[in-house]
């Protein structure tokens, strides 16, 4: 049995740690507290998905104002999912961080780098817990303004012009999601997303509420970095200190990416509205746009970080092509790899934080050969390229099945050609990195070198041991997003 108040208290526990981060003003003692928040929130975080897969919904209305009225926050099989991936994520960044801050990131402004850490966790775990659309805005905004702070923390001066860049089109992505609400809350006079979700589907029509669609769209598009709407995130990516790239990489576009689905599939009732508008066929072009040019543009880097990056723009796309396909498998394989990007990007990025913490650098030349002073960051780094291509046995694997399935149910074998193309692409950057670490003596840099501090090791290994572990049995996780994306279709039904 859960408690009563358990969904606030994932939101309620950090949002209190971050100011008294501020209060202690030591960068061991705050971390040590985000240690400990985080960890309980991943522990509680599983045992709400286990009650929600067992009992149904979890509802819960702040100050007893029952919805619509007051802000709910609701918990479904989605959200709970969503809410797990970002706790485990937040919880093993913290055990990878100590060392990494130490050295990316000035000593007397430790204490403020977890103060924004716990900041933009409450942001991203308040996004699948709440039921409100102008609340999950609020959300929005907590995490996004904290990264800014977290990414110009980053001792590269153009860390700062990063940071510049990303608020100015992250409030471009804030204004236009507030407009799309306002137009809802106009025509529908309500913000709960529930209450939304019974109103909308039969106002498709009305020339209001398809802007609202509109302005909603691009919002999130600009948040979750869809081509061309992408500029941000590749400098962001690359200069902010590792963890803060581990943790956005992993959480913060996945999170966006949630949100659209709610958006589309749940207020705007999904296979109700592409009847209406083409949205779908919208997503889908722009899903393929960003798989291949990410990827092309990942081919072409020689700094291992903005590789990354521009690959996280690839697989971006992934996504938002199964929300365009809009049917069971494809839509499936949008979820499932909300998860497993997070825990692939996660691995590469922790595997690049060991390198630059020994090596002192990112660039393919200067690590060349790190393979044999490094051995198991260079092995979690061949799980997660392979996962990244869609080897079979790995994480990457299930997520594509699923999309080429969802292609060739519509008859678009010309998606599933884009699929399988920008897949190749992968394995060229994938390999880059693998011909760096295996295929060439160790460069001056490396020649020293030895393994990362353990709790760095410790953090990336047990995700890369986790993947391998879900990935063998890929049924278990395929199975809850078919079970999902079930759900999704039919409340658009």
């Amino acid at each position: 049995m859960i408690s009563v108040h358990q969904p606030i208290l994932q939101i309620v526990l950090p949002l209190m740690a971050a100011p008294i981060c501020v209060i202690l003003r030591n960068a061991f003692a705050g971390w040590l507290l985000a240690l400990l928040v985080t960890g309980g929130a991943f522990v509680a975080s599983l045992i709400l998905l286990v009650h929600v897969v067992n009992e149904g919904p979890v509802s819960y209305a702040i100050g007893g104002w029952p919805p619509p009225w007051g802000i709910e926050y609701r918990v479904d099989g989605l959200s709970a999912f969503v809410l797990v991936t970002v706790a485990a994520i937040g919880f093993l960044s913290m055990i990878f961080a100590r060392r990494s801050v130490e050295a990316e990131v000035a000593a007397d402004r430790g204490y403020l780098f977890y103060t924004m850490y716990l900041l933009c966790f409450t942001g991203l775990m308040g996004i699948p817990v709440t039921g409100d659309a102008f609340n999950l805005f609020v959300f929005l905004e907590i995490s996004s303004l904290s990264s800014y702070v977290l990414i110009s923390l980053g001792t590269d001066r153009r860390a700062l012009t990063a940071a510049f860049r990303y608020l100015i089109m992250g409030t471009l992505g804030a204004t236009f999601y507030v407009l799309g609400i306002g137009l809802l809350y106009m025509v529908t006079g309500t913000l709960n997303i529930a209450d939304l979700a019974a109103r909308v589907p039969e106002m498709t029509h009305i020339r209001t509420v398809q802007m609202a669609l509109a302005f909603l769209t691009v919002g999130l598009g600009l948040k979750l970095a869809l081509f061309p709407l992408h500029l941000w995130l590749p400098n962001a990516y690359a200069f902010a200190p590792t963890v803060v790239t581990v943790f956005l990489a992993a959480t913060a576009t996945k999170v966006a990416v949630y949100a659209l689905i709610r958006i589309a599939y749940t207020m705007f009732g999904g296979p109700t509205m592409f009847a209406v508008m083409p949205i779908d066929e919208v997503l889908v072009g722009f899903g393929l746009l960003s798989m291949i040019v990410g990827a092309l543009a990942a081919v072409w880097q020689t700094n291992v970080k903005r590789l990354l990056a521009f690959s996280s723009i690839s697989q971006i796309g992934y996504m938002v092509l199964g929300l365009g396909l809009a049917d069971v498998t494809g839509l499936a394989g949008a979820v499932v790899h909300i998860f497993n990007h997070a825990m692939i990007k996660a691995i590469l990025f922790m595997a690049v934080g060991c390198i630059i913490f020994r090596i002192g650098s990112a660039d393919l030349r200067d690590i060349r050969g790190f393979a044999k002073p490094m051995p198991i960051t260079a092995a979690c780094v061949v799980v997660g390229g392979l996962s990244l291509v869609g080897a079979p046995l790995t994480l990457g694997f299930i997520t594509k099945w699923l999309l080429l399935q969802g292609a060739l149910d519509r008859n678009w074998w010309w998606v599933a050609v884009v699929i399988v193309a920008a897949s190749l692409l992968a394995l060229v950057y994938v390999w880059r990195l693998i011909a760096a670490a295996y295929l060439h003596p160790p460069s001056e840099r490396v020649a020293a070198v030895r393994e990362a501090p353990a709790p760095m090791l410790l953090a990336l290994v047990a995700l890369t041991v986790a993947t391998v572990v879900i990935a063998i049995d890929g049924s278990l996780i395929g199975d809850f997003a078919v079970v999902t994306a079930k759900q999704l279709l039919g409340s658009g039904e």
